[in-house]
Order: C-alpha cells, then structure tokens, then sequence
C-alpha cells in the first residue's frame, strides 16, 4: 500500500536514525582504534564527536570523528612551536602501520580510517576520522593545514549543546531534517561541504516553530540555503575558522544550483500532490533523496 507523503518522510527520517548495532559498531571501533593510538602515544581520553554525536549523522556510518586529546607531557614534541604537520604525519604514521598506506588519508585536520565493509550490511561503520587535539583552556585545538596559524580552536560541546537546544525548539523534528538534508546532498555528490555546514546553516534557517509538513520545511530551506551559500558561516561556538571557508566561489556557484534545483523539485512535488498525484510526488521525492526515501 503506497504511503502518504507525510508517512513517506517519517519512515525515511526513521531510516536514518542510529540502530543499536550501528552505534555497538562504532564504539568496537573506538575502541580499536583507541588502543593503536595509546601504543604510540600518550593520550589524556578519547570521545566520540561530531555529526554522530550529536545525532545528525546520515547512513550509511562514514567519517565518524574521533578526538585524541594528547596529554600535555606530549606537547613539547607535538604543539608548542610546532606546525599541523608534525602531529598530522605522526598520526598518519602510526595508522599506515596498523591499517595499511591504501586504507588511510591524510586530511586538512585529521587522518581518515577506512574499514572493510559489507555492500550487504548498512550498518557498518565505513570510516573514522582520527582528530588529534590539545586542551586549550576549557575546550579544544586542533591542527589545521590550512589555517593561516596552523591550528584551530574548537568546542564540540558548544556544537553539541546547540543542535539540542534547536531540535527541542523546533518540536523534535530539527535532527531529523538535518539527516534528510544531509542525505539529500551525498545522493548529489556533496555540492555542500562540508556537510556541517548544511547543520550551522540549519541552525538559523530551521526556526521554530515546526509547522508540521516536511515539504514546505524542505523547499523553504533549500531556497534560503541557495540564496545563503556565499555567505560566511561562523563556526557555533565562535572560536574556529568559518565553516565555510572549505569551498571555493565555483563550488559555492555549483551549490547554489544544486539547492535550488532541490528547492524547485520539491515544489514540483508540492504541486503533484495538490492535483492529487501523491505517487508521483514520492516519485520526485525519491529522485530528491535517494533510494532510502520509500513510497510503500
């Protein structure tokens, strides 16, 4: 039995949620990856973080970020006067070791893990992206490449504490949106990156209150999102470089059409609905998000 469109996007936000298996996946994996990093080097803790934690992460797992705050003993040889190399190569090193050259990526502020997975098994945690830090006071730094001081400062906390408060603010639905979004962008080949940023964005353009119909929400947020790309989105906790500043003005033309192509197909969709073509409004819904979004 087709469903209706606003049955269509609870399930395919239902899709999208964290399995208790995907989560027992993730922390194996903290784990694992926990132990290499403590043979080489001197950590004070290690946490989860990022979209995972803060339950704004799409399927299938991938690029699940994992802090490695060294301890200050390690700061003479690693932060001090030392650039983001230093720490990077010496992190990348000790992963090559474990994993293999072909299964890590040096990347602007962390190495990325990729594990083996099954095509067969969603649930799977794809990858990790290992984030070397320091305590800074009461929150974090962290090296970045291209960041004209060689490290950025950071609170995941902050980042944390803020996709909360909006999720209650705008009646539950606001994590939820945020995955669907996210899922819309890797079915087009991420023409938003980093997909954070399409979360900071979410923050002012998903206002409460919740009106209650996933479309009109969709086609109002990528209109704004297109008209909003160029400009510079601060990182929530005010203390690292723009969110922004990872994409060019081509890739942020190239956005800009994306999102407004996302903007007009979910209008077209409004449209069939409202002429009583409900299949093939889930159709173009479909096209939108991805094989994920059901219509039965």
């Amino acid at each position: 039995m087709m469903l209706t469109v606003s049955e269509a996007f609870r399930k395919f936000r239902s899709k999208l949620e964290l399995t208790e298996r995907e989560q027992k996946n993730a922390s194996r994996r903290q784990n694992e990856i926990r132990g290499v990093m403590d043979e080489a080097f001197k950590l004070e803790t290690d946490f989860l973080t990022g979209s995972y934690k803060r339950h704004t992460k799409t399927k299938r797992l991938k690029d699940v970020d994992i802090f490695c705050v060294f301890h200050d003993d390690e700061r003479a040889t690693y932060r001090d006067d030392k650039g983001p190399a230093m720490i990077l190569d010496a992190v990348e090193k000790v992963l090559v070791k474990r994993y293999g050259r072909d299964k890590v990526k040096r990347q602007r502020r962390s190495v990325s893990v990729q594990f083996p997975t099954d095509p067969n098994d969603p649930e799977q945690v794809m990858s990790f992206d290992v984030v070397p830090a320091f305590e800074k006071g009461d929150h974090f730094e962290i090296p970045d490449e291209r960041a004209k001081a060689g490290w950025t400062q950071t609170d995941p906390t902050i980042h944390a504490d803020k996709a909360t408060a909006a999720h209650a603010a705008y009646g539950d639905e606001w994590k939820g949106m945020v995955r669907m979004i996210k899922r819309w962008n890797r079915e087009k080949d991420k023409p938003v990156r980093p997909s954070f940023l399409l979360e900071v964005m979410a923050l002012d353009i998903l206002l409460p209150p919740w009106n209650g119909n996933y479309p009109y929400e969709f086609m109002s947020f990528f209109s704004t999102a297109a008209d909003r790309i160029f400009e510079e989105w601060p990182d929530p906790a005010g203390l690292g470089t723009p969110v922004s500043d990872g994409m060019t003005d081509a890739e942020k033309k190239a956005a800009c059409v994306a999102l407004r192509k996302a903007a007009d197909g979910v209008r077209v969709a409004i449209n069939l609905s409202a002429g009583g073509q409900d299949g093939e409004a889930l159709r173009k819904y479909q096209e939108l998000f991805g094989p994920l979004f059901g219509m039965t």
